[in-house]
């Protein structure tokens, strides 16, 4: 059983220590027969730094490394050494435009370092093209250049105010006219391989207006698996490990699957219905033989949340949003969309795809649990801790249908944030604190679920059991139940064989909280 590469982005390390690789080498020669200029943009921890890596061990001529992969045995590929620059915005420093100008010269300055030529030009644009020109003079042969998290000097000034916007501008601006040297016609001819990854798609006009020659494969259905892991690239590549967190879970493999499925899988990138597992949670969960949320806690989307709660976004929405294609390439520092920021960042995906709309919602259980959990506790930061932790118990209360302890604590927390948001106290309030309270309890809760006859308000699904919730305000929890039944909610979900109740709540503006509550088993 060979050791899971944690937290190794180096090919050569993976191959140094003998460490499990997927092999994605098919993709390159994908690459390779449709162009020279490409780009990609993934969630963070997806294995783009991976990627690139493995492609400048590859034009590095490092045969050895590729002796056992895909396109080592089928690729009829030309072994040949190519120069290769390389630019990871991971560690160039982007406070400000200088630190982000000076750290892109002393980046080029150790390059023309490594081929032994001097990095020459007044600007910085110049010294870029010189360097790309020098160094295929001197080598005899086109040069291939790796740019990582492109973006990271933008994004990463996002949700902290004025200042920090007009710095992100700033960045864009200069980054701009960087990368506008690639399509100089003195560079394109010493070029052989471009390849540009990030979090996020900036439209062509903001960035990449001087190279729009690039192959965007961000939503190109042949390259949907060129990062994470499929589910035959699960089963057959981790075969062994996933017998051992089986073993350590007391689950059969099947079960196991399962959860590694529920947990960590749905991450769809084109029209095609391709899904892929997030390979960073993958890992951990295999390492430490235990289901947690893994990708969720590497980082915190402030500036996210930030977004949401001032365009008083309605957060129950995220369960099915319908949204046109135009949204993927909408990225604009002055006009920033929620929906394309939480697709490119990953906290939603693509779920289905009918008629040129797309349907967003969720990848999967670790996501919605955690960022649904960071954004209640946004909602309720002014609260005090004792009284903001009481959510954690509402799924067992409903587990165990102990409603006065459920509608107790709901209507504690609701005391103890009607204060501290100043915003409408109307039902859609009510209820997406509601919503966000029980999800992030960790019980599967969907909002605004679609039937034949009308929308219900929530429904939520345990082992069990299928709670069918409509919420009121204002009127009477009669009111909420009389729906369910006139609309016949509940028929969808009798042939399922699990236990239905039906909840009409409703809640009072005066009380600001539930005001009336009742229950009917069917």
């Amino acid at each position: 059983m060979k050791r899971l590469p944690i937290d190794l982005q180096s090919f050569e390390a993976i191959n140094e220590y003998n460490c499990l690789y997927v092999d994605k080498t098919m993709y390159i020669q994908k690459m390779l027969n449709q162009g020279i200029y490409f780009f990609i943009s993934r969630p963070r921890r997806f294995g783009k730094s991976l990627m690139l890596s493995v492609l400048k061990c590859f034009f590095e001529n490092k045969k050895e490394m590729f002796e056992e992969l895909w396109i080592a045995k089928h690729a009829n590929w030309q072994w040949e050494e190519y120069p290769v620059a390389i630019l990871d915005f991971n560690i160039i420093n982007h406070d400000t435009p200088e630190d982000l100008r000076n750290g892109l010269e002393d980046d080029l300055a150790e390059t023309a370092t490594k081929y032994a030529i001097e990095a020459r030009g007044r600007s910085l644009q110049r010294k870029f093209r010189n360097l790309l020109v020098d160094i295929s003079e001197k080598t005899g042969k086109p040069v291939v250049i790796l740019i990582d998290e492109y973006d990271k000097p933008i994004i990463t000034h996002l949700g902290k105010g004025e200042k920090a916007l007009e710095t992100a501008k700033a960045n864009r601006d200069l980054l701009k006219s960087f990368f506008g040297v690639l399509k100089g016609a003195d560079v394109a001819p010493c070029t052989r391989f471009v390849f540009i990854t990030g979090v996020s798609k900036f439209s062509r006009v903001s960035i990449f207006s001087d190279l729009n020659n690039l192959i965007d494969l961000t939503m190109d259905e042949e390259f949907a698996g060129m990062l994470g892991y499929t589910q035959k690239e699960l089963e057959t590549c981790f075969d062994e490990h996933i017998k051992k967190l089986a073993q350590e879970t007391g689950k059969s493999r099947s079960d196991t699957l399962d959860a590694l499925k529920k947990y960590y899988d749905g991450y769809r990138f084109s029209e095609r219905d391709m899904r892929v597992y997030n390979p960073f949670s993958v890992l951990r969960a295999l390492n430490n033989l235990k289901f947690k949320n893994y990708w969720f806690e590497t980082g915190t989307p402030a500036f996210l949340i930030n977004l949401l709660k001032q365009e008083k976004y309605n957060l129950p929405e995220l369960e099915k949003l319908e949204t046109e294609e135009s949204i993927f390439s909408v990225y604009e520092l002055e006009n920033l969309r929620p929906e394309a920021l939480l697709f490119q960042t990953g906290y939603i995906t693509i779920k289905d795809f009918d008629e040129d709309i797309f349907i967003l919602t969720y990848p999967n259980h670790e996501v919605k649990k955690s960022f649904l959990k960071h954004l209640f506790q946004s909602f309720t930061r002014d609260m005090e801790a004792s009284m903001r932790s009481k959510y954690v118990r509402l799924a067992k209360y409903l587990k165990n249908e102990n409603f006065d302890k459920f509608f107790e604590t709901i209507n504690s927390i609701f005391a103890s944030i009607s204060y501290t948001l100043k915003i409408k106290k109307n039902e859609a309030y009510f209820h997406t604190l509601f919503y966000l309270m029980v999800s992030a309890s960790g019980v599967n809760a969907q909002s605004e679920v679609i039937t034949s006859r009308g929308r219900i308000d929530l429904v939520i699904d345990l082992e069990d059991k299928i709670y069918i919730i409509e919420f009121k305000c204002g009127q009477s929890a009669e009111a909420g139940l009389k729906q369910i039944k006139k609309k016949g909610y509940a028929e969808k979900y009798k042939k399922i064989g699990k236990k239905l109740i039906l909840m009409g709540i409703n809640f009072s503006l005066e009380n600001k909280n539930v005001e009336e509550w009742k229950i009917e088993m069917v």
